[in-house]
């Protein structure tokens, strides 16, 4: 047997005592474990989970383990689905406050504004259902609660108008619910379906319910995003103040008079229709019909607080 055969084969069989050796070598002295708190530095950990909690000032039954077990999901998805959240974070500084004040307005729990989050992520998004909106409102449940909605103008497209809506359905359904837990339930199924429910299973609370999978997560998905936006960095989203959406600076200008064409209008206030879209996503078309003479205000920003290319 030549020479180099020789040592290739001693290698073959010395090299699985050396990896046996090896192992047991660490498995004698193992590295200290260094538990990390929140989940960073490409860490995955169980998320951090709260003691006690509440939505709209009604407790969450947590010693329940199954009621537990599905907000845990809740808190692990918003936290491990990077993309979505951090944006949600993001926006959160240019929205909440403006969804905040109306709900105090209209006495509507702060935490609803977590229901505009899990809904649209704080955009103007459109469902395969053709709900529109942050509050993503159908056409007909828009109607019913006020919002205008035609060829021209969409106010599901319009974030005060529509949050206004929202209470008032809000408002219409805790009445009949005297719940706030079931009256957020009922803006995912419907106040009937929720009715239904109730009487059908013979219970009086959302978490004693059996729901489809989206209306039995629906209430925890708010609850997750109320705990990660409220501690971003416990569940290791770090954003410097920089990174945050400003909020948007404007002032308005009264119309009550049908536009040909909104470039036109947008020209003579010194910006684009880009612009003018971007402040107004209610209007939906490059005019304006408006023969009965109602006064709508249209948004521009404020000079100087945005750029715009020339």
């Amino acid at each position: 047997m030549a020479k180099s055969t020789k040592i290739n084969l001693l290698i073959v069989l010395l090299l699985p005592l050396f990896w046996i050796g090896g192992f047991l070598a660490v498995s004698k002295n193992p590295p200290e474990k260094d538990t990390p708190s929140t989940p960073v530095e490409g860490r995955i950990i169980s998320p951090d989970f709260p003691d006690s909690f509440t939505f709209a000032g009604e407790e969450v039954p947590l010693r329940n383990f199954e009621v537990k077990e599905r907000l845990d999901r809740e808190i692990v998805v918003n936290t491990y689905w990077h993309s979505s959240t951090i944006l949600m974070v993001k926006r959160a500084t240019r929205w909440l406050p403006v969804i905040e004040r109306i709900l105090k307005e209209e006495g509507v729990p702060d935490d609803f504004k977590y229901i505009a989050m899990i809904e649209s992520n704080l955009t103007n998004a459109v469902s395969p259902k053709g709900a529109k909106g942050f509050w993503q409102f159908l056409k007909y449940t828009g109607k019913k609660h006020g919002l205008e909605i035609n060829k021209c103008v969409d106010e599901r497209y319009h974030v005060e108008k529509s949050t206004k809506a929202a209470c008032s359905y809000l408002k219409n359904a805790y009445e009949m619910f005297g719940s706030w837990t079931l009256a957020a339930a009922s803006y995912n199924m419907g106040e009937a379906g929720v009715e239904k429910q109730l009487e059908r299973q013979k219970a009086d609370n959302y978490y004693n319910l059996v729901l489809s999978d989206e209306t039995s997560r629906y209430i925890f998905r708010a609850i997750a995003a109320k705990i990660i936006i409220n501690d971003p960095e416990k569940y290791g989203f770090y954003l410097n103040e920089e990174d945050l959406y400003p909020p948007l600076e404007y002032y308005e200008v009264p119309v009550n008079h049908s536009i040909k064409h909104l470039a036109d209008f947008a020209a003579k206030h010194g910006y684009n229709y880009k612009i003018l879209k971007m402040y107004n996503p209610w209007l939906r078309e490059n005019y304006l019909s408006n023969k009965r003479g109602k006064i709508y205000k249209i948004k521009f920003p404020v000079h100087g607080s945005i750029h715009v290319i020339e």
